[in-house]
């Protein structure tokens, strides 16, 4: 099983010219060979294989005054690029074939240099090390200070290094680690997402929403008046900008911090845990919109995906169909409405639920009921792809890594 582990790095003046020379000559090759494909496909010639590509944007570039510069980084880094390229390419022709399912994805777009947030990927191949005093030597920038938190379980794969639009300097390193069981326990779970409560589950015990965003609201829109007040391209707007930048991940660093902890208990208390299938994306435009992605649901539930492949647990989504709020939990009556404002009735069998409670409970007795197999054995959980920006199992070692760190 590939995790990621996300360490803060405190690069000097002169390393940070070095990542931004770092972070522009991959852009640069991204966007070159993003430009050839196109303009073959406008004259109609054959697609650009990527080894072709790789000798015109690097190897044949690097010759000439206008690319001559590329020379200065690491070639893994400009390599690692076209890889990113190459699988932006494919993802998109699997999309359209419907080999790959989901939305339909679509073709690789320019990166910009002035995007807030800016990553290189280094490899094995590129000999990177952490030195014996705990630094990260990167080839061609140096070693480089690290606010090491935890050991590294295994030698890293690879290692990402990523500046954030707050400015923040991280390392992503990629390492292999073993699965670590936790003791089994009988206890499983049911949980119902909501915005009143986040996180209401099937034993009545409810947790509230912490609403990071509307909490840091004044801060924000003091943030963002004194920046609408500077004048483009100067000094101090790039300064009110930061501070901007910084007061956004601060919200973003806590629902991470709070989804952490959350999604860590109920693994390590519960043998199964069961969700609700939910359409985040539906209800994001919706009048709703702004709670939905404060609450940050899909970050929760794919944490609790990939912890629970990484501690043995089960981990189990409810079709969204299912009726889990109109459905009695103890007779198996369904309502036939049940409008958002009521939060608790009465089934005609004289049953009292709340809302909330008896969704989970039903959510619980659904995930169990697919969990077991007409023989009535227990299905263990299969393999779960790793979120975009979580740990977890990767399944292509060339694929692109980005992500954040585990707990």
């Amino acid at each position: 099983m590939q995790l990621r582990y996300n360490f803060r790095l405190y690069p000097s003046p002169g390393q940070r010219q070095a990542l931004a020379r770092a972070f522009g000559c991959p852009r640069t090759v991204f966007n070159d060979g993003l430009c050839i494909r196109r303009d073959a496909r406008i004259r109609g010639l054959p697609y650009i294989s990527d080894g072709e590509l790789s000798k015109q944007v690097i190897t044949r570039a690097k010759a000439t005054p206008q690319r001559a510069w590329l020379g200065e980084v690491s070639a893994v880094v400009l390599q690692q690029a076209l890889a990113d390229l190459n699988t932006a390419y494919r993802n998109f022709f699997a999309s359209l074939s419907g080999k790959r399912k989901g939305r339909t994805i679509a073709p690789p777009r320019f990166r910009s240099r002035k995007d807030s947030r800016q990553a290189i990927r280094f490899t094995r191949n590129a000999r990177f090390a952490v030195t014996t005093g705990g630094k990260l030597r990167l080839p061609k920038i140096g070693e480089v200070e690290v606010r090491w938190s935890r050991s590294l379980p295994s030698d890293p794969s690879s290692v990402t290094v990523v500046k954030d639009s707050a400015g923040r300097y991280f390392a992503s390193f990629v390492v292999e680690a073993t699965g670590e069981a936790l003791p089994q326990t009988d206890s499983e779970i049911g949980i119902d997402l909501g915005l009143t409560h986040f996180a209401i589950t099937s034993d009545g015990r409810k947790v509230a929403s912490p609403r990071f965003l509307r909490r840091a609201a004044k801060k924000l829109r003091r943030a963002h008046k004194a920046l609408s007040r500077t004048q483009k391209g100067s000094a101090n707007r790039a300064k009110a900008k930061l501070r901007v930048a910084r007061a956004y991940a601060k919200v973003t660093d806590t629902r991470r911090d709070f989804a952490h902890k959350l999604s860590t208990t109920l693994i390590r208390d519960n043998q199964a845990v069961y969700v609700e299938d939910l359409a985040v994306s539906g209800m994001a435009r919706t009048r709703l919109a702004k709670s939905v992605h404060d609450a940050g649901w899909s970050q929760f539930v794919a944490m609790l995906e990939y912890k629970a492949v990484r501690y043995g647990r089960h981990f189990g989504k409810i079709n969204r169909w299912f009726p889990s709020s109109k459905l009695c939990s103890a007779c198996g009556t369904i309502a036939t409405s049940m409008p958002l404002n009521v939060r608790s009735w009465t089934c005609p069998c004289g049953a009292g639920h709340d809302r909330d409670v008896n969704a989970a409970i039903n959510i619980l007795a659904a995930g169990q009921a697919e969990r077991l197999n007409d023989c009535g054995a227990r299905v263990g959980p299969g393999a779960i792809p790793a979120p975009r920006d979580e740990a977890g199992t990767r399944q292509e070692p060339h694929t692109r890594q980005t992500g954040i760190s585990v707990s």
